[in-house]
């Protein structure tokens, strides 16, 4: 829940690229309902991606064996980890509806690198093994869930609107048809994201994640 909460803060206080109607007026009852949903993106992200990966892969069982390894980083990793910390500190500095695109892909930047210096699972070592198949799960899995949310949300009593300045009018359901491409993105930013977390918090064997 609080991964998406730093989403949640760059909207309200940079982008200001959705808002949400029709939430209950109690507030233990609207609070409650922030956190069950807020708590369920994540989770939904990696199952889905691992489903993906079931009717994928014919060697996942190898690929559930694999540990990733240190990996030194050369100049252009850190560049990119320099780049994604710009992408991310820009909307800080310069509120504007139209800088969601470096959110949805600087901690992507900033955070895969470090993780694959410090031997965890990272996009940047699978690639360097030529693995490229939790990339492809995660990617697919962003698409399939923000179908499943949108497709949700369109009906719901209580939902969410966007204010997007870039063809807000064409929409698939209330999502402007460019924003789905940020789901696939996104799904990466939350499996980086929950490594980096549990690299610095949680020091007991861990289970793979999308593969």
């Amino acid at each position: 829940m609080p991964l998406w909460v730093i989403f949640e803060l760059y909207n309200k206080y940079s982008i200001h690229n959705w808002y949400y109607l029709g939430l209950p007026a109690n507030r233990l009852v609207r609070d409650l309902g922030y956190v069950w949903s807020f708590a369920t993106i994540t989770p939904a992200i990696f199952e889905t991606a691992e489903v993906v990966a079931s009717y994928r892969s014919r060697r996942r069982s190898e690929a559930l064996r694999h540990r990733p390894t240190r990996q030194q980083l050369g100049t252009a990793a850190w560049i990119a980890v320099a780049v994604g910390l710009a992408m991310l500190l820009l909307p800080v500095i310069v509120h504007s509806t139209y800088f969601a695109a470096p959110i949805w892909l600087g901690f992507i930047l900033l955070l895969d690198p470090l993780n694959a210096r410090a031997g965890q699972e990272s996009i940047l070592g699978d690639l360097r093994e030529r693995r490229p198949g939790r990339l492809i799960n995660l990617m697919v899995s962003g698409l399939i869930c923000g179908v499943t949310w949108e497709f949700w949300n369109y009906w719901s009593g209580s939902k969410w609107v966007y204010n997007v300045p870039i063809l807000p009018g064409l929409k698939i359901f209330e999502m402007p048809v460019l924003g789905f491409a940020g789901f696939p993105p996104f799904a990466v930013e939350c499996f980086v994201m929950y490594v980096t977390v549990r690299r610095l918090l949680w020091r007991a064997a861990s289970r793979p994640v999308a593969v």
